[in-house]
């Protein structure tokens, strides 16, 4: 579990988040969204560790992170996996290892136990024969499915996604989506995932905040978006016609 309180960032004059608490929970899919300059990349960076608040505390199973010296912060990020929004592999590395470095630059593990562990992860995300072939030659969709396996091979608590759909054709975008979603119960993670998709949010959306002008403007289910009475994330969500038929079909059913 992560819990963020009272978050307050700032940029010169500028504030950009304003007081933000949350809970984001185990084993779920927890989404940040809102619209461009809502705070929300801010937030992410900030659970990240590369911001930091002038406010407020972020906790990681009870764990301060302004409160842990270096020697815990650096193992604290060794729970951490990130998936980043361009998937961000190296072009010179082969598939295979780019899933095992993370395991070269912060184990000593051998290079046959790294071997396995990687050979396991590229299995886990359905990527058997693609170890050798570079990210020039797979699909963007194959490419992050790589990125998953990097961010997931050093067995990470906490699961941070940014923008994992970008990019991507809609039913690929499904196809990760659900196997984020697989991963983080499978494995009981805290995932943390910022998108502007609401094809996402729909999809696995078990806990959403949503932010608007560096405030939580609202927080909830994905079922309890299409009860909510709140404007705001009605006019944010529903923004498309054929969101605004779903709503209203579930709400007459």
């Amino acid at each position: 579990m992560i819990e963020i309180r009272n978050l307050e960032k700032s940029f010169g004059d500028n504030k950009i988040l304003k007081g933000v608490s949350a809970v984001f929970e185990t084993g779920k899919t927890n989404l940040i969204i809102g619209q461009s300059g809502s705070g929300k990349t801010v937030l992410l960076k900030s659970l990240l560790g590369i911001h930091s608040p002038e406010v407020g505390t972020i906790s990681f199973d009870g764990r301060i992170f302004s409160e842990l010296d270096s020697s815990e912060k650096r193992d604290l990020r060794t729970e951490i996996g990130m998936l980043f929004q361009g998937s961000a592999l190296f072009d010179s590395m082969t598939v295979a290892e780019n899933v095992g470095f993370p395991l070269k630059m912060f184990t000593n593990d051998s290079n046959s136990k790294i071997q396995n562990r990687v050979d396991f992860v590229l299995k886990r995300v359905n990527l058997v024969d693609a170890h050798n072939k570079l990210p020039s030659q797979i699909s963007g969709g194959m490419q992050k499915r790589v990125a998953i396996a990097r961010a997931i091979v050093n067995n990470p608590k906490y699961l941070f996604c940014d923008e994992p759909n970008s990019g991507l054709d809609p039913n690929t975008a499904t196809l990760i989506d659900n196997l984020i979603k697989e991963i983080t119960e499978e494995y009981n993670i805290t995932t943390v995932i910022n998108t502007h998709d609401m094809n996402s949010v729909m999809e696995i959306g078990e806990k959403i905040i949503f932010l608007k002008n560096g405030l939580k403007e609202w927080e909830g289910t994905k079922e309890e978006i299409f009860r909510t009475d709140n404007q705001a994330i009605v006019d944010f969500v529903y923004s498309s016609n054929l969101f605004k038929k779903v709503r209203e079909a579930y709400l007459k059913s």
